[in-house]
């Protein structure tokens, strides 16, 4: 193996995504038995446009996506990288890769919700420049959550 690195942009459609996303809320679920029925339903699967996955020798290893919150923001959703991927800055280049599509179609902000226990999910954002805000709809009362926001 030579570790080759590609990243690609995608839709929601696609396979790889899918497996990942499966992957994720695996481990979400495992992590956080308890918040099922406040979370879950903020994190369906939508029909989604802006879909990027990083694979290593054609492994599909790491994924995100952005939806549109409003007129000058995305929302990045379903961040993931596989545990044996992690530590080599993967989520970092699949951050920049949807915010640079973000500024490319048009937006200035970025916004995302994570939850208090991924401290590692949040140094991260934030040594990428998110910032800690005021909950925003749907999180807005839910304790757990931890929103950020960032101009891109």
């Amino acid at each position: 193996m030579d570790n080759t690195i590609r990243i690609i942009k995608t839709t929601s459609e696609n396979e790889d995504f899918i497996k990942l996303v499966w992957a994720l809320d695996q481990s979400l679920w495992e992590r956080y038995p308890e918040l099922t029925s406040d979370y879950w339903g903020n994190n369906i699967l939508e029909i989604n446009p802006n879909v990027v996955i990083l694979y290593i020798d054609n492994k599909p290893v790491a994924c995100g996506c952005f939806k549109k919150k409003s007129k000058n923001a995305i929302e990045i959703k379903r961040m993931f990288v596989l545990p044996e991927a992690r530590g080599r800055g993967f989520a970092q280049s699949i951050l920049q890769e949807l915010e640079r599509w973000g500024v490319e179609l048009g937006f200035s902000f970025s916004v995302l919700e994570t939850l208090h226990k991924q401290k590692a999910a949040i140094a991260m954002y934030q040594k990428c420049g998110y910032a800690i805000i005021d909950n925003y709809e749907p999180y807005v009362g839910l304790k757990n959550s931890i929103c950020m926001r960032k101009q891109i």
